[in-house]
């Protein structure tokens, strides 16, 4: 097992058939990536954009408007900036397999991608490249995740409201929900400025405290621009048009807000995928939009508690 991560769930993403996980990781350096890739021709997937300070790659193209409507891999990569070269890897290993969207010049992998920031942890000369990404792409499987201080999650750290010096470690979490039949499940990472409390009654889980008391996390507010991320992919065997993944994308930060004190601030560069492997039955999407609010915010709280262990 990679140092750090946490004994592995049954209940995660790859539940979910055609869809499979890997990981790099350097757990001295503190940083790493994790590949999500599917199966076949791939997943209908939208996402949104929401936290200020963002680092993306074809993220555009999952607007509903754009014509691609299938993607090959995801990736979510420490590294800020730098970490996207994760996403290069990726997507030589993919076309080295012939996965991609067909040209008549031969095909071409669509890999969008999201990094977070953990240069101030372990050693920030060390950042997820080419090779990181297709290390994990080819050591992906669709056995149980692996959870906490791994690949993405590896430096991971949650409440930074007063500044780097109170931050705690974090990490990848996945969780699984059946709704009507259908499976929802999320990887989710938090690297965010705030602290993540239990939404059932508003308990810390990690973090300072300072996060939910609204007075104190306005005076205290001191952490660097663009240092901090909440990264979410979800995945579901329910059907869904392009514009169905874009809505429910709004309920996966609706997920992050849930336990995250305070969400989605100017320093906060917090990014979801949906994405459907369609070979569940049909749900109504008022009710998917609900499964995936939870099953983004547990797990977040599952990263977040096996990475500080």
């Amino acid at each position: 097992m990679i140092p750090g991560a946490a004994a592995p769930t049954n209940d995660g993403l790859t539940a979910l058939p055609g869809v499979r996980v890997g990981h790099w990781s350097d757990p001295a350096a503190r940083t790493g990536c994790t590949v999500v890739l599917f199966d076949g021709d791939g997943a209908v997937t939208s996402g949104r954009v929401l936290g200020a300070a963002p680092g993306t790659r074809e993220t555009a193209l999952l607007e509903p408007d754009k014509s691609v409507e299938r993607v090959h891999a995801l990736v979510l990569s420490g590294g800020s900036a730098f970490g996207l070269d994760a996403a290069t890897g990726v997507v030589r290993y993919l076309e080295e397999r012939g996965v991609g969207f067909a040209t008549p010049f031969g095909v071409v992998p669509i890999v969008p991608a999201a990094v977070l920031f953990d240069l101030s942890v372990g050693d920030p000369r060390v950042r997820p490249d080419a090779a990181a990404g297709y290390a994990a792409a080819a050591a992906a499987t669709a056995a149980p995740v692996l959870e906490g201080a791994v690949g993405a999650g590896t430096g991971a750290t949650v409440g930074k409201l007063a500044g780097f010096d109170r931050a705690q470690r974090s990490g990848l979490g996945s969780a699984l929900l059946t709704v009507h039949g259908a499976r929802v499940a999320a990887l989710a990472i938090s690297n965010a400025v705030g602290d993540l409390v239990d939404p059932a009654d508003g308990a810390l889980v990690a973090g300072t405290g300072i996060g939910s008391d609204p007075e104190a996390a306005a005076a205290l507010f001191a952490p660097a621009p663009g240092t901090n991320t909440t990264l979410v992919a979800v995945v579901t065997d329910a059907p869904l048009a392009k514009a169905e993944a874009y809505a429910l994308a709004t309920s996966a930060h609706a997920g992050i807000a849930q336990v995250t004190r305070p969400s989605h601030t100017v320093h906060d560069g917090d990014t979801a995928f949906v994405s459907s492997v369609g070979s569940g039955p049909r749900v109504p999407l008022g009710a998917l939009g609900v499964a995936v609010q939870a099953v983004v915010a547990r797990a977040l709280l599952r990263g977040a508690l096996q990475g500080a262990r």
